[in-house]
């Protein structure tokens, strides 16, 4: 049954995928017009590339997309819409924060996915190491892309809710 593991494996990949796809898009979106823009734009589209490489991948070894999960993912993404961020009708600098550590988070089980397809390659005519190697490296960059600016928004968010809060 190890083709059923597979399956299952790759379309809880495929959930994550989809909801890494939608955040990236909407904190790209959000943050259009900021310095990080481009950068956010560029990561969103290499997202979106990574979830179709996914599906390529999918139908390459014969596993079929359960639908299910790609709507927990996108349900997972609109639930996280509805978390207080100290703000009730508007963003916050902590929504930033918090979706940027979430997609960190993706980005970090991308890269565990493509280690372990590089791991049953060899055993696997339909998956190309060489190119597996490739998206591997490509979720390093992401990751420091995403960790830079997570660091930056954060100590944004942080140091000026300090200066806010009133000493005791």
């Amino acid at each position: 049954m190890q083709c059923d593991a597979l399956g299952i494996y790759l379309n809880d990949h495929l959930a994550g995928s989809t909801a890494g796809q939608l955040l990236s898009h909407r904190l790209a979106e959000h943050h259009r017009s900021s310095p990080y823009g481009g950068e956010l734009r560029r990561v969103a589209d290499e997202i979106a590339e990574d979830r179709r490489t996914l599906l390529g991948l999918m139908d390459a070894l014969g596993v079929s997309a359960r639908h299910h999960k790609v709507y927990a993912g996108r349900l997972a993404v609109t639930a996280r819409l509805l978390k207080l961020n100290g703000h009730v009708m508007r963003r916050s600098g902590l929504s930033t924060v918090i979706e940027l550590e979430t997609l960190r988070l993706g980005i970090e089980g991308k890269t565990l996915l493509w280690r372990t397809l590089r791991e049953v390659a060899p055993d696997r005519a339909e998956l190309d190491e060489a190119r597996l190697e490739e998206l591997l490296h490509r979720t390093h960059e992401q990751a420091d892309v995403v960790e830079s600016l997570r660091r930056r928004t954060a100590s944004a968010v942080f140091h000026r809710s300090r200066r806010r809060t009133p000493s005791g």
